[in-house]
């Protein structure tokens, strides 16, 4: 068991949000994430605490967040955003369709990918190396490449960047839109936020939207941050013995990207590049696109490669072998969020013995029950545990790592795109049974596991009763993460 001393618990007290906005160079006005100290005068004591917060869009600025270009397209075809997988910029799997006639929602709960980063520190890494290898060439025999004679790579690392921050805005936006009625100055939204800067950026980002968006009647904040060095639902980091998908997207590069490798280095004859190299490249048409919001000079490299296709599967087994039913300790690490989950919807204590921080989920602060809206905020990883713990996705066989199934519903774009969510909703219907369906980036949930039909509607009973696994503490799997 992880020492959850770390955890953070802020203030349930409304914070003031920055109304400055920045012009960066590219022209677009953005949200900024940035660190401030807030100042809190109570009535018996004076409390500081450090928050992220977004400043204010100016007007026009973004786009309405329920029409069809909720993103703003980047200078870069959607097709081509889609094939970046877990890179790609949020957008909705599907139309997002109101519950059923005679049904209404009485609660939501919210998972929420942070928005758009930096390249990670081992990514930025391998990128870098693999821009060196051709920078460190005498001549280029494709003009394609002739950009890198001038080209700095100028990336951060692991931090959320502007674009991601409207994201993150924008979904607060789109939450209050949805659900205000829902919410009552007694009752706002309950946000926890896994500990990572761009995990607590995006929850204060999306805090800042739904704000706004009510404005400011409802002022909600982030509540809780969950140390990701202690018990945490909301970060894959806890199961020691889990593997990785190494293996199976190493076997794939292996079957895809040998003649892009070849085709790089004739065209940069000493660069000596591999396979990895080539993947690291590719990958910097999402990045360094994201990045500055204008097309990358590799999104050239992309698309006459065309890179996309073995990019986007490589994403897919990735996530499916990394936390998801392809690695034998990969859902497990959903299951404590899923218990969370049943205890909101349910009105009930959490009962769980996995990866649940007991002495915060005891204590009607830090996990009050009977909210109308939550929100939690967390990572693509820990998300795709969750969708397997619950038996979202299930595919009919195994991926196969040296041939992509066109009709495989494994895909990670629609998935965990940058600022992915899940929403699960409680419903009150006629006659007043309460029944459940969830929905991942707009798309319903088939839920044939608790007897859904064509609306993806089960009841909360047959809901509560489908999730064995969860319930059952990982039936043994959890014991397997020490072994």
């Amino acid at each position: 068991m992880k020492d959850p001393s770390s955890t953070r618990v802020l203030d349930q007290l409304p914070l003031p949000v920055d109304s400055k906005a920045t012009r960066r160079s590219t022209g677009a006005r953005l949200l900024p994430a940035r660190r401030a100290m807030v100042v809190l005068f109570g009535l018996i004591a004076l409390t500081y605490i450090y928050y992220t917060h977004a400043a204010l869009p100016p007007p026009g600025s973004l786009r309405d967040v329920d029409g069809a270009n909720e993103i703003p397209l980047l200078g870069v075809p959607r097709t081509i955003q889609q094939s970046w997988v877990m890179y790609s910029p949020y957008y909705a799997a599907e139309p997002y369709i109101s519950p059923p006639r005679g049904c209404s929602v009485d609660q939501v709960h919210i998972l929420q990918r942070h928005g758009a980063r930096y390249p990670t520190s081992g990514a930025g890494t391998r990128i870098r190396t693999a821009i060196g290898k051709l920078q460190s060439v005498d001549h280029y025999t494709d003009p394609l490449l002739t950009f890198l004679k001038n080209y700095t790579y100028d990336l951060g690392q692991d931090n959320l960047i502007p674009f991601g921050a409207v994201q993150s805005f924008q979904s607060g936006e789109q939450a209050f839109k949805r659900y205000a009625s829902l919410v009552t100055t007694d009752n706002q939204p309950f946000v926890r936020a896994s500990g990572s800067p761009r995990v607590v950026d995006s929850a204060s980002n999306w805090t800042a939207g739904f704000a706004d968006a009510s404005h400011h009647r409802y002022n909600p904040i982030l509540s809780v941050i969950l140390s990701e060095a202690g018990n945490d639902t909301l970060d894959d980091g806890m199961c020691a013995a889990a593997g990785s998908s190494d293996p199976q997207t190493n076997l794939w590069l292996s079957t895809f990207a040998p003649p892009l490798t070849a085709r790089l280095n004739a065209a940069a004859p000493g660069a000596n590049l591999t396979d990895a190299d080539t993947y690291s490249l590719l990958s910097m048409c999402a990045f360094d696109t994201v990045a500055h919001e204008r097309p990358s000079p590799f999104c050239a490299l992309y698309k006459e490669l065309n890179g996309g296709p073995g990019f986007a599967y490589t994403g897919d087994l990735d996530k499916y072998y990394g936390t998801g039913y392809g690695q034998p300790l990969g859902r497990v690490q959903g299951v404590g969020y899923v218990n969370e989950l049943l205890a909101r919807l349910t009105g009930e204590p959490v009962q769980d013995h996995t990866q649940t921080n007991r002495t915060l989920d005891a204590d009607p602060r830090t996990f009050p029950l009977g909210r109308g809206v939550y929100a939690d905020f967390s990572h693509d990883n820990q998300m795709i545990a969750i969708f397997a713990a619950m038996g979202l996705f299930r595919q009919p066989q195994e991926l196969d790592p040296t041939m992509p199934d066109p009709e495989r519903t494994w895909r990670t774009e629609r998935m965990v795109p940058f600022s992915a969510r899940m929403a699960t909703e409680r419903l009150k219907c006629s006659g007043g049974k309460e029944n459940v369906r969830v929905l991942v980036n707009d798309a319903v949930m088939p839920l044939e596991f608790c007897g859904a039909k064509g609306d993806g509607v089960c009841t909360l009973d047959a809901f509560v009763e489908s999730q064995v696994y969860a319930r059952n503490d990982g039936e043994g799997d959890w014991a397997k993460c020490f072994e």
